[in-house]
Protein backbone atom coordinates (compact mmCIF):
# COMPACT_ATOMS: atom_id res chain seq x y z
CA UNK A 1 0.00 0.00 0.00
CA UNK A 2 2.84 2.34 0.92
CA UNK A 3 3.71 2.33 -2.69
CA UNK A 4 0.83 3.80 -3.93
CA UNK A 5 1.68 6.44 -1.73
CA UNK A 6 5.25 7.47 -2.89
CA UNK A 7 5.39 10.66 -4.60
CA UNK A 8 7.99 10.16 -7.03
CA UNK A 9 9.40 13.47 -9.00
CA UNK A 10 9.89 13.39 -12.47
CA UNK A 11 13.30 12.60 -13.44
CA UNK A 12 14.36 15.93 -15.79
CA UNK A 13 16.19 14.63 -18.81
CA UNK A 14 20.06 16.17 -19.14
CA UNK A 15 23.16 15.06 -20.39
CA UNK A 16 26.24 14.47 -18.33
CA UNK A 17 29.77 14.52 -18.88
CA UNK A 18 29.85 11.19 -17.08
CA UNK A 19 26.72 9.69 -19.47
CA UNK A 20 28.91 10.98 -22.49
CA UNK A 21 32.35 9.23 -21.42
CA UNK A 22 30.35 6.41 -20.54
CA UNK A 23 28.62 5.59 -23.37
CA UNK A 24 30.46 4.33 -27.12
CA UNK A 25 32.12 6.35 -29.61
CA UNK A 26 33.73 7.20 -32.83
CA UNK A 27 36.51 9.30 -34.15
CA UNK A 28 36.36 9.20 -38.14
CA UNK A 29 38.46 12.56 -38.38
CA UNK A 30 41.47 12.11 -36.58
CA UNK A 31 45.05 13.04 -37.70
CA UNK A 32 47.89 10.53 -36.34
CA UNK A 33 50.62 13.26 -36.54
CA UNK A 34 48.01 15.78 -35.05
CA UNK A 35 47.39 13.41 -31.97
CA UNK A 36 50.76 12.97 -30.02
CA UNK A 37 51.36 12.94 -26.40
CA UNK A 38 53.02 15.80 -25.73
CA UNK A 39 55.79 13.96 -23.44
CA UNK A 40 55.70 11.40 -25.78
CA UNK A 41 56.88 13.86 -28.54
CA UNK A 42 59.56 15.54 -25.86
CA UNK A 43 60.90 11.46 -25.13
CA UNK A 44 61.00 11.55 -28.98
CA UNK A 45 62.37 14.56 -29.83
CA UNK A 46 65.70 13.97 -27.44
CA UNK A 47 66.12 10.77 -29.08
CA UNK A 48 66.09 11.96 -32.44
CA UNK A 49 67.34 15.47 -31.77
CA UNK A 50 64.72 17.20 -33.07
CA UNK A 51 65.03 21.04 -31.63
CA UNK A 52 61.83 22.18 -30.03
CA UNK A 53 60.69 25.42 -28.44
CA UNK A 54 60.62 23.84 -25.05
CA UNK A 55 60.66 20.67 -23.62
CA UNK A 56 58.33 21.17 -20.83
CA UNK A 57 54.31 20.55 -21.49
CA UNK A 58 54.02 24.29 -20.05
CA UNK A 59 56.22 25.48 -22.16
CA UNK A 60 54.78 23.66 -25.39
CA UNK A 61 50.60 24.77 -24.68
CA UNK A 62 52.12 28.18 -23.92
CA UNK A 63 54.51 28.83 -27.61
CA UNK A 64 53.04 25.90 -30.06
CA UNK A 65 49.68 23.90 -29.05
CA UNK A 66 47.54 26.37 -27.69
CA UNK A 67 43.39 26.62 -26.87
CA UNK A 68 43.79 29.81 -29.24
CA UNK A 69 45.70 29.83 -33.05
CA UNK A 70 45.93 33.42 -34.64
CA UNK A 71 45.77 32.07 -38.02
CA UNK A 72 45.74 28.80 -39.92
CA UNK A 73 49.48 29.18 -40.27
CA UNK A 74 49.69 29.15 -36.58
CA UNK A 75 47.86 26.62 -36.13
CA UNK A 76 49.86 24.18 -38.67
CA UNK A 77 53.08 25.21 -37.53
CA UNK A 78 53.32 22.10 -34.54
CA UNK A 79 52.67 19.63 -37.65
CA UNK A 80 56.58 20.66 -38.43
CA UNK A 81 58.18 19.08 -35.48
CA UNK A 82 55.24 15.95 -34.95
CA UNK A 83 56.23 14.71 -38.27
CA UNK A 84 60.07 15.58 -37.75
CA UNK A 85 59.71 12.51 -34.46
CA UNK A 86 57.70 10.54 -36.72
CA UNK A 87 60.38 9.04 -39.36
CA UNK A 88 60.84 5.32 -37.51
CA UNK A 89 58.60 2.15 -37.29
CA UNK A 90 59.37 2.69 -33.56
CA UNK A 91 57.99 6.10 -33.46
CA UNK A 92 55.32 5.09 -35.97
CA UNK A 93 54.01 1.89 -33.63
CA UNK A 94 54.17 3.86 -30.37
CA UNK A 95 52.30 6.63 -31.28
CA UNK A 96 49.80 4.42 -32.67
CA UNK A 97 49.29 2.46 -29.71
CA UNK A 98 49.46 5.67 -26.57
CA UNK A 99 46.68 6.84 -29.58
CA UNK A 100 44.43 4.30 -29.38
CA UNK A 101 45.30 3.76 -25.55
CA UNK A 102 44.42 7.51 -25.16
CA UNK A 103 40.52 6.95 -27.04
CA UNK A 104 39.45 3.67 -24.89
CA UNK A 105 40.49 5.51 -21.98
CA UNK A 106 37.15 7.83 -22.57
CA UNK A 107 35.05 5.09 -24.18
CA UNK A 108 36.10 5.70 -27.60
CA UNK A 109 35.53 1.99 -29.78
CA UNK A 110 35.72 2.46 -33.04
CA UNK A 111 38.82 4.97 -34.53
CA UNK A 112 39.76 5.99 -38.04
CA UNK A 113 43.46 6.88 -37.95
CA UNK A 114 44.13 9.04 -41.03
CA UNK A 115 47.68 10.44 -42.05
CA UNK A 116 50.18 10.72 -45.03
CA UNK A 117 52.15 7.70 -45.61
CA UNK A 118 54.46 9.67 -47.90
CA UNK A 119 55.73 12.27 -45.10
CA UNK A 120 57.45 9.21 -43.45
CA UNK A 121 58.85 7.31 -46.04
CA UNK A 122 62.76 7.07 -45.79
CA UNK A 123 65.99 5.33 -46.86
CA UNK A 124 64.81 3.05 -43.99
CA UNK A 125 61.34 2.59 -44.29
CA UNK A 126 59.51 2.31 -47.50
CA UNK A 127 55.46 2.73 -47.80
CA UNK A 128 54.59 -0.56 -46.00
CA UNK A 129 57.11 -0.57 -43.32
CA UNK A 130 55.58 2.74 -42.49
CA UNK A 131 51.65 1.15 -42.55
CA UNK A 132 52.13 -1.87 -41.06
CA UNK A 133 54.27 0.09 -37.94
CA UNK A 134 51.01 2.13 -37.44
CA UNK A 135 48.63 -0.84 -37.63
CA UNK A 136 50.75 -2.75 -35.35
CA UNK A 137 50.53 0.09 -32.32
CA UNK A 138 46.70 -0.11 -32.70
CA UNK A 139 46.70 -3.68 -32.88
CA UNK A 140 48.45 -3.84 -29.58
CA UNK A 141 45.66 -2.01 -28.02
CA UNK A 142 42.75 -3.24 -29.55
CA UNK A 143 44.14 -6.66 -28.60
CA UNK A 144 44.64 -6.18 -24.99
CA UNK A 145 41.19 -3.94 -24.97
CA UNK A 146 39.21 -6.72 -26.78
CA UNK A 147 41.03 -9.69 -24.28
CA UNK A 148 39.89 -7.97 -21.41
CA UNK A 149 37.16 -9.67 -18.57
CA UNK A 150 34.51 -7.05 -19.54
CA UNK A 151 35.04 -7.54 -23.04
CA UNK A 152 34.74 -11.23 -22.95
CA UNK A 153 31.40 -11.20 -20.77
CA UNK A 154 29.78 -8.89 -23.13
CA UNK A 155 29.61 -5.60 -20.49
CA UNK A 156 31.69 -4.03 -22.92
CA UNK A 157 32.21 -3.86 -26.88
CA UNK A 158 35.10 -4.54 -28.85
CA UNK A 159 37.44 -1.94 -29.95
CA UNK A 160 38.26 -1.72 -34.07
CA UNK A 161 40.56 0.59 -36.32
CA UNK A 162 40.62 1.20 -39.66
CA UNK A 163 43.72 3.24 -41.12
CA UNK A 164 42.68 6.46 -43.95
CA UNK A 165 45.77 6.77 -46.36
CA UNK A 166 45.70 10.90 -46.70
CA UNK A 167 47.27 12.17 -50.17
CA UNK A 168 47.79 16.01 -50.22
CA UNK A 169 46.76 18.47 -52.60
CA UNK A 170 50.07 20.37 -51.90
CA UNK A 171 53.54 20.07 -50.93
CA UNK A 172 57.26 20.71 -51.09
CA UNK A 173 60.21 19.01 -51.36
CA UNK A 174 60.70 20.44 -48.14
CA UNK A 175 58.57 17.77 -46.34
CA UNK A 176 59.90 14.54 -46.83
CA UNK A 177 62.46 12.51 -48.86
CA UNK A 178 59.85 11.13 -50.95
CA UNK A 179 58.20 14.11 -52.17
CA UNK A 180 61.42 15.65 -52.66
CA UNK A 181 62.35 12.45 -54.56
CA UNK A 182 58.98 13.49 -56.67
CA UNK A 183 60.14 16.51 -57.93
CA UNK A 184 63.48 15.10 -58.84
CA UNK A 185 61.88 12.47 -60.82
CA UNK A 186 59.54 14.72 -62.48
CA UNK A 187 61.40 17.22 -62.70
CA UNK A 188 59.49 18.59 -65.93
CA UNK A 189 56.21 18.66 -64.99
CA UNK A 190 53.68 21.40 -63.15
CA UNK A 191 53.48 20.90 -59.50
CA UNK A 192 50.29 20.00 -59.85
CA UNK A 193 51.20 17.35 -62.48
CA UNK A 194 53.53 16.05 -59.11
CA UNK A 195 50.74 16.35 -56.44
CA UNK A 196 47.86 14.45 -58.55
CA UNK A 197 50.91 11.59 -59.23
CA UNK A 198 51.64 11.21 -55.64
CA UNK A 199 47.85 11.50 -55.17
CA UNK A 200 47.76 8.38 -57.74
CA UNK A 201 51.04 5.82 -56.22
CA UNK A 202 49.31 6.12 -52.82
CA UNK A 203 46.02 5.01 -54.28
CA UNK A 204 47.88 2.47 -55.92
CA UNK A 205 50.19 1.55 -52.36
CA UNK A 206 46.57 1.44 -50.63
CA UNK A 207 44.74 -0.44 -52.65
CA UNK A 208 47.80 -3.03 -52.56
CA UNK A 209 48.02 -3.30 -48.38
CA UNK A 210 44.54 -3.67 -47.76
CA UNK A 211 43.79 -6.22 -50.79
CA UNK A 212 46.89 -7.80 -51.57
CA UNK A 213 48.66 -7.52 -47.66
CA UNK A 214 45.42 -7.96 -45.67
CA UNK A 215 46.12 -4.64 -44.29
CA UNK A 216 43.08 -2.15 -42.79
CA UNK A 217 43.77 0.35 -44.76
CA UNK A 218 40.12 0.97 -45.39
CA UNK A 219 39.80 4.76 -47.08
CA UNK A 220 41.64 7.03 -49.24
CA UNK A 221 41.54 11.00 -48.26
CA UNK A 222 42.70 14.10 -49.62
CA UNK A 223 43.70 17.18 -47.40
CA UNK A 224 45.50 20.38 -47.46
CA UNK A 225 44.46 23.79 -48.72
CA UNK A 226 41.19 23.84 -50.92
CA UNK A 227 41.57 27.17 -52.56
CA UNK A 228 43.40 27.30 -55.52
CA UNK A 229 44.37 22.82 -55.67
CA UNK A 230 40.67 21.93 -56.13
CA UNK A 231 39.71 18.07 -55.60
CA UNK A 232 39.28 17.11 -59.27
CA UNK A 233 42.97 17.64 -59.73
CA UNK A 234 43.23 14.26 -58.16
CA UNK A 235 40.04 12.90 -59.68
CA UNK A 236 41.93 10.03 -61.33
CA UNK A 237 43.39 8.55 -57.58
CA UNK A 238 39.85 8.49 -56.57
CA UNK A 239 38.68 6.79 -59.95
CA UNK A 240 41.45 4.03 -59.39
CA UNK A 241 40.11 3.71 -55.33
CA UNK A 242 36.82 3.45 -56.25
CA UNK A 243 37.16 1.03 -59.07
CA UNK A 244 39.19 -0.91 -56.49
CA UNK A 245 36.63 -0.51 -54.11
CA UNK A 246 38.63 1.72 -51.69
CA UNK A 247 35.97 3.73 -49.69
CA UNK A 248 36.27 7.61 -50.34
CA UNK A 249 36.34 11.12 -47.80
CA UNK A 250 37.65 14.48 -48.92
CA UNK A 251 38.57 17.13 -46.63
CA UNK A 252 35.75 19.49 -48.15
CA UNK A 253 33.90 22.38 -47.39
CA UNK A 254 36.59 23.41 -44.51
CA UNK A 255 38.21 26.80 -46.28
CA UNK A 256 36.19 26.59 -49.41
CA UNK A 257 32.36 26.64 -50.23
CA UNK A 258 29.43 24.10 -51.54
CA UNK A 259 31.14 23.65 -54.56
CA UNK A 260 34.40 21.72 -53.05
CA UNK A 261 31.43 19.73 -51.44
CA UNK A 262 29.87 19.24 -54.83
CA UNK A 263 33.42 18.46 -56.19
CA UNK A 264 34.48 15.69 -53.49
CA UNK A 265 31.26 14.21 -54.51
CA UNK A 266 30.90 14.07 -57.93
CA UNK A 267 34.73 14.04 -58.71
CA UNK A 268 36.10 11.98 -56.49
CA UNK A 269 32.92 9.44 -55.28
CA UNK A 270 33.04 10.43 -51.78
CA UNK A 271 31.63 8.23 -49.33
CA UNK A 272 32.16 10.72 -46.60
CA UNK A 273 33.21 14.68 -46.37
CA UNK A 274 35.58 15.97 -43.79
CA UNK A 275 34.47 19.19 -42.34
CA UNK A 276 31.70 20.09 -44.72
CA UNK A 277 31.86 23.36 -42.37
CA UNK A 278 30.22 25.93 -45.42
CA UNK A 279 27.84 23.49 -46.48
CA UNK A 280 25.18 25.80 -46.25
CA UNK A 281 27.24 29.14 -47.33
CA UNK A 282 25.59 29.88 -50.37
CA UNK A 283 26.92 33.33 -50.44
CA UNK A 284 30.52 32.28 -50.75
CA UNK A 285 29.60 30.48 -54.26
CA UNK A 286 31.81 31.93 -56.81
CA UNK A 287 30.62 30.06 -60.15
CA UNK A 288 29.50 32.09 -62.46
CA UNK A 289 26.81 29.68 -64.24
CA UNK A 290 25.56 29.06 -60.98
CA UNK A 291 22.22 31.31 -61.02
CA UNK A 292 20.33 30.58 -57.90
CA UNK A 293 23.37 29.87 -55.27
CA UNK A 294 20.82 29.58 -52.20
CA UNK A 295 19.03 26.25 -54.31
CA UNK A 296 22.38 25.28 -55.24
CA UNK A 297 23.22 24.48 -51.38
CA UNK A 298 19.71 24.01 -50.49
CA UNK A 299 19.83 20.93 -53.05
CA UNK A 300 23.47 19.80 -52.33
CA UNK A 301 22.54 19.49 -48.58
CA UNK A 302 18.96 17.40 -48.88
CA UNK A 303 21.36 15.04 -51.81
CA UNK A 304 24.28 15.14 -49.05
CA UNK A 305 21.18 13.64 -46.63
CA UNK A 306 19.53 11.06 -48.75
CA UNK A 307 22.30 9.59 -49.70
CA UNK A 308 23.46 9.49 -45.93
CA UNK A 309 27.08 10.81 -47.31
CA UNK A 310 28.15 11.15 -43.33
CA UNK A 311 30.15 14.35 -42.85
CA UNK A 312 33.43 14.69 -40.17
CA UNK A 313 32.27 17.46 -38.38
CA UNK A 314 35.55 18.84 -36.17
CA UNK A 315 33.98 21.86 -33.78
CA UNK A 316 37.28 23.10 -31.84
CA UNK A 317 39.36 22.44 -34.40
CA UNK A 318 36.93 24.62 -36.74
CA UNK A 319 36.92 27.30 -34.15
CA UNK A 320 40.81 27.31 -34.23
CA UNK A 321 41.24 27.98 -37.94
CA UNK A 322 38.22 29.41 -38.71
CA UNK A 323 37.83 33.37 -37.66
CA UNK A 324 34.05 33.39 -38.77
CA UNK A 325 33.94 30.35 -36.15
CA UNK A 326 35.04 31.52 -33.31
CA UNK A 327 31.57 31.75 -31.73
CA UNK A 328 30.62 28.18 -32.29
CA UNK A 329 26.82 28.66 -30.89
CA UNK A 330 26.44 29.74 -34.82
CA UNK A 331 28.23 26.81 -36.50
CA UNK A 332 26.78 24.96 -38.90
CA UNK A 333 26.27 21.76 -36.99
CA UNK A 334 22.73 22.98 -35.81
CA UNK A 335 21.60 23.38 -39.50
CA UNK A 336 23.01 20.08 -40.32
CA UNK A 337 21.06 18.47 -37.21
CA UNK A 338 17.81 20.37 -38.00
CA UNK A 339 17.76 18.94 -41.81
CA UNK A 340 18.34 15.61 -40.69
CA UNK A 341 22.26 14.85 -42.09
CA UNK A 342 24.18 12.08 -40.99
CA UNK A 343 26.62 13.99 -38.84
CA UNK A 344 29.90 12.15 -36.88
CA UNK A 345 31.56 14.44 -34.21
CA UNK A 346 34.97 14.03 -34.05
CA UNK A 347 38.56 15.78 -33.06
CA UNK A 348 40.39 16.28 -36.01
CA UNK A 349 43.93 17.02 -33.72
CA UNK A 350 43.73 15.89 -30.46
CA UNK A 351 47.01 17.18 -29.52
CA UNK A 352 46.54 20.79 -31.62
CA UNK A 353 43.17 21.82 -30.25
CA UNK A 354 43.64 20.20 -27.04
CA UNK A 355 40.26 18.10 -27.32
CA UNK A 356 38.41 14.41 -26.77
CA UNK A 357 35.56 13.10 -28.49
CA UNK A 358 33.90 13.60 -25.10
CA UNK A 359 34.73 17.52 -24.91
CA UNK A 360 33.99 17.84 -28.84
CA UNK A 361 30.33 16.12 -27.74
CA UNK A 362 30.00 18.04 -24.66
CA UNK A 363 30.58 21.28 -26.63
CA UNK A 364 27.77 20.17 -29.18
CA UNK A 365 25.23 19.52 -26.57
CA UNK A 366 26.41 23.12 -24.43
CA UNK A 367 26.81 25.27 -27.64
CA UNK A 368 24.16 23.27 -30.32
CA UNK A 369 21.86 22.73 -27.56
CA UNK A 370 22.21 18.89 -28.63
CA UNK A 371 19.21 16.68 -27.40
CA UNK A 372 19.33 13.58 -26.19
CA UNK A 373 17.68 12.11 -29.26
CA UNK A 374 20.23 14.09 -31.57
CA UNK A 375 23.20 12.90 -29.51
CA UNK A 376 22.05 9.20 -30.22
CA UNK A 377 21.62 9.34 -33.53
CA UNK A 378 25.31 11.36 -33.96
CA UNK A 379 27.04 9.01 -32.06
CA UNK A 380 25.50 5.85 -33.56
CA UNK A 381 26.15 7.29 -37.11
CA UNK A 382 29.94 7.51 -35.99
CA UNK A 383 29.35 3.86 -36.42
CA UNK A 384 26.80 3.22 -38.84
CA UNK A 385 29.06 5.41 -41.33
CA UNK A 386 32.37 3.96 -40.37
CA UNK A 387 34.73 2.32 -43.06
CA UNK A 388 34.85 -0.68 -41.01
CA UNK A 389 37.66 -3.25 -41.89
CA UNK A 390 35.12 -6.17 -42.40
CA UNK A 391 31.91 -7.49 -43.87
CA UNK A 392 28.91 -5.72 -43.81
CA UNK A 393 27.43 -8.57 -41.93
CA UNK A 394 30.33 -7.75 -39.25
CA UNK A 395 29.82 -4.02 -38.85
CA UNK A 396 25.78 -4.55 -38.52
CA UNK A 397 26.67 -6.87 -35.80
CA UNK A 398 29.56 -4.34 -33.91
CA UNK A 399 26.63 -1.49 -34.29
CA UNK A 400 23.97 -3.68 -32.84
CA UNK A 401 26.54 -4.20 -29.86
CA UNK A 402 27.10 -0.54 -29.66
CA UNK A 403 23.14 0.33 -29.50
CA UNK A 404 22.88 -2.91 -26.84
CA UNK A 405 25.51 -0.70 -24.82
CA UNK A 406 24.18 2.90 -25.23
CA UNK A 407 20.89 1.84 -24.06
CA UNK A 408 22.24 -0.20 -21.09
CA UNK A 409 24.06 3.36 -20.02
CA UNK A 410 21.36 5.13 -20.81
CA UNK A 411 19.41 2.81 -18.18
CA UNK A 412 22.11 3.08 -15.58
CA UNK A 413 22.27 7.10 -15.74
CA UNK A 414 18.58 7.00 -15.45
CA UNK A 415 18.66 4.74 -12.41
CA UNK A 416 20.83 6.66 -10.54
CA UNK A 417 18.41 9.82 -10.30
CA UNK A 418 15.80 7.78 -10.27
CA UNK A 419 16.46 5.22 -6.99
CA UNK A 420 17.61 9.10 -5.24
CA UNK A 421 14.23 10.50 -5.38
CA UNK A 422 12.99 6.99 -4.47
CA UNK A 423 14.76 7.12 -1.65
CA UNK A 424 13.76 10.43 -0.67
CA UNK A 425 10.28 9.70 -1.22
CA UNK A 426 10.55 6.77 0.94
CA UNK A 427 12.42 8.47 3.83
CA UNK A 428 9.07 11.33 3.33
CA UNK A 429 6.66 8.34 3.75
CA UNK A 430 8.49 6.41 6.36
CA UNK A 431 8.23 9.51 8.49
CA UNK A 432 4.70 10.17 7.45
CA UNK A 433 4.12 6.40 9.03
CA UNK A 434 6.04 6.77 11.64
CA UNK A 435 4.10 10.19 12.96
CA UNK A 436 1.01 8.69 12.32
CA UNK A 437 1.84 5.92 14.06
CA UNK A 438 2.65 7.76 17.29
CA UNK A 439 -0.28 9.90 16.47
CA UNK A 440 -2.73 6.59 17.00
CA UNK A 441 -0.47 5.52 19.53
CA UNK A 442 -1.00 8.45 21.93
CA UNK A 443 -5.16 8.30 21.10
CA UNK A 444 -5.21 4.90 22.00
Amino acid sequence: MFLERLEVLPVKETISPAFVRAIPKTDLHLHLDGSLRIPTLIDLAKECRVKLPSYTEDGLRRLVFKDKYASLPDYLKGFAYTCAVMQTAESLERIAFELAEDNLAEGVRYIEVRYAPQLHINDDHNMEDVVTAVCRGLERARRRHNQSRAVLTGVDVPFHFGIIACALRFFVPAMSPYYRRMFEVMSYAAPKQVFAAASMELARAAVHLAHDKGLPVVGFDLAGAEAGYPAEDHSAAYQYAHSHFIRKTVHAGEAYGPESIFQAITKCYANRIGHGTWLFAHEMIQNPNITDPQAYSQYLAEYVASQRITIEVCLTSNAQTLPRMRDLSRHPLRQMLDHELSVSICTDNRLMSNTSVTKELLIAIDKLKMTPRELRNTVIAGFKGSFFPGTYRDRRNFVRQVIDRYEAVERESMARPFAASSAAALAVDTRRSRATHRRGAAMA
